[in-house]
């Protein structure tokens, strides 16, 4: 058939394309990513991508819904993809957490010792500031704040209020995580301060037999406390450097190179949020730490901490850090495994000249290239690291990393709009054919377009919103782990992605309310994507008439 023939065409142009990515993997090397969710069909499907300085690529998925989804079947799934783009070329591994995933990493060391299997950065740090999130302190202005919004946004009546005293600009804006979402709701409350103030004095407000209610009441109450909305500045100065590495982490850049060296500078900014408080601090940090334990501190992320220069020649108290210099050593050992000859090259000639900025590292370019907004610590590598290629060769593969699976979670949205119901009798074949080469060209189009105005937290899944919209609409995850398996638990994660929005709460309908206050929904102006999400906290409050 003449659609084959050119689907075959195009499958095969599209591999042309991504010639330079081979050329790439050879060169600098590359990372598998693997991930599982469930379509709306129900189908499990699990995706390899593979990702290299130029960017992440399809490979191929398969549909698993019979199989048991144990660390032998991972693994095996894994190694014929590694075994398919060439071992050599292959650095590390990247997945989530679950505990299957985390068998596979074990049976994957025994057979090629060499190669690293990393946690998905992404997933880590949202478990991270969820941990902070369920602090006392910061989880009941959380849901302090979730309960006004629940109010607002179940009757037509006050969302049309609200909307009218914002300027029909919503609170809630999507997000691509449950810790995005709660963010970005809180920035938006906190800008939207003094609208929602006066709101509350309004007559309006005064004659809505919802306001009246329990509800309305203690909706009424958070939004003129004075106590609340301190504690929701300190929520956003808290968590704001935890989007910046989140946002990190969910980007496509290469971040394995400066991923440690963030979460140590936003743990300086969270001291300086808690105004230097010992005992806040180390709550903080006390939740943080008991999950990126062995999985943002590993050893590969303690070489990549060492080997770039923009920490490394800032900070030389990093050469004489146990933990990071045991975590480098670890590298250099995996990296020559068996080849003496090699690590004592690394160690005792080329390490000591990069140390001490001897050579090449000493120019006064080199120095300058440090202090540069765009400073990339593989190019520089590649540049001025010459005279050390031994050690070059380590630097040049870690620091071309990314530490996320994020990038393959991305062809959800591709397998539905291939797999969607007039096109439902695709053979899987042809199924994988459309994804790789939608997927494959979106990516080519990207690096093409590419804007660094792009916000990777901004989501287009409402689904994720209804928790700040409906009651009841999201169930706590920790209840989730505890009632099922860890295999199970990753299912329903990624189940939740692509759930659609009528599958919630619908609105309250007001009834013999007068709808006269109503806002046309095609004449909402929504928070603009280009609106700088990471801004300072309104701190101001001296100046607010409306404070009681």
């Amino acid at each position: 058939m003449i659609r084959e023939k050119m689907l075959v065409q195009e499958v095969e142009r599209t591999r042309d394309l991504l010639k330079p990515h081979e050329v790439e993997r050879a060169d600098t090397g590359c990372f598998v990513m693997t991930d599982a969710w469930t379509d709306k069909k129900r189908r499990i499907i699990m995706n390899l991508c593979v990702h290299c300085k130029l960017g992440t690529i399809y490979l191929g998925s398969k549909e698993a819904s019979a199989d048991a989804h144990t660390s032998l079947y991972i693994f095996n799934y894994v190694d014929e993809c590694i075994e398919k783009i060439g071992a050599e070329n292959v650095v590390q591994v990247v997945t989530d957490n679950a505990s299957n995933n985390m068998g596979a990493k074990v049976m994957l060391k025994d057979k090629r010792p060499k190669l690293f299997w990393t946690s998905c950065a992404s997933h880590t740090i949202n478990l991270m500031v969820e941990a902070v999130a369920k602090l006392k302190h910061f989880g009941s202005t959380i849901t302090k704040a979730k309960e006004m919004t629940t109010f607002l946004y179940a009757h037509h009546a006050t969302l049309a209020l609200m909307r009218s005293y914002t300027k029909k600009r919503d609170i809630v804006r999507p997000g691509v995580t449950r810790f995005s979402l709660a963010f970005l709701t809180l920035q938006s409350l906190d800008a939207k301060r003094k609208n929602l103030k006066e709101m509350c004095c309004s007559d309006t407000w005064e004659g809505c037999k919802h306001t009246r209610t329990k509800k309305g009441k203690v909706a009424h109450a958070a939004i003129m406390s004075r106590t609340f909305w301190k504690n929701v500045s300190l929520c956003i100065r808290v968590f704001e450097p935890l989007v910046k590495i989140l946002r990190l982490a969910d980007g496509d850049g290469l971040s394995m190179a400066s991923m440690y060296g963030e979460i140590i500078e936003a743990k300086k900014a969270i001291l300086v949020a808690v105004d230097n408080s010992d005992k806040e601090y180390k709550a903080i940090t006390t939740a943080m730490e008991s999950k990126m334990k062995e999985r943002l501190d590993t050893p590969s992320h303690m070489a990549a901490y060492a080997l770039n220069p923009y920490y490394s020649y800032a900070t030389t108290s990093i050469f004489t850090d146990v933990e990071v210099m045991s975590g480098l050593m670890e590298v250099i050992e995996q990296f020559y495994l068996d080849d003496d000859e090699k690590q004592n090259k690394v160690l005792n000639i080329d390490l000591p000249k990069f140390k001490k900025k001897e050579g090449m590292f000493g120019k006064v370019a080199a120095t300058k290239a440090i202090s540069n907004a765009n400073f990339n610590a593989g190019e520089r590598w590649a540049t001025y690291g010459l005279q050390t290629p031994t050690l070059m060769h380590i630097a040049l593969r870690i620091l071309n990393l990314t530490t996320s699976s994020s990038g393959c979670e991305r062809n959800w949205s591709v397998f539905e709009q291939v797999d969607a119901k007039r096109r439902n009798k695709l053979d899987v074949h042809r199924r994988d054919d459309l994804v790789y080469i939608q997927f494959n060209g979106r990516m080519i189009d990207k690096r093409k377009k590419y804007s660094s105005s792009c916000d990777v937290l901004l989501g287009e899944d409402a689904s994720m919103a209804q928790d700040w919209i409906c009651e009841g609409a999201y169930v706590d995850a920790a209840e989730e782990v505890d009632a099922m398996g860890a295999s199970e638990f990753v299912e329903l994660r990624r189940s939740a992605r692509v759930r659609e929005l009528h599958e919630v709460e619908e609105f309250v309908s007001d009834g013999e309310e007068s709808d006269h206050g109503l806002v046309n929904e095609d004449d909402i102006d929504f928070e603009s994507d280009d609106d700088g999400v990471i801004q300072g906290a309104n701190e101001d409050d001296e100046g607010d008439p409306m404070e009681p």
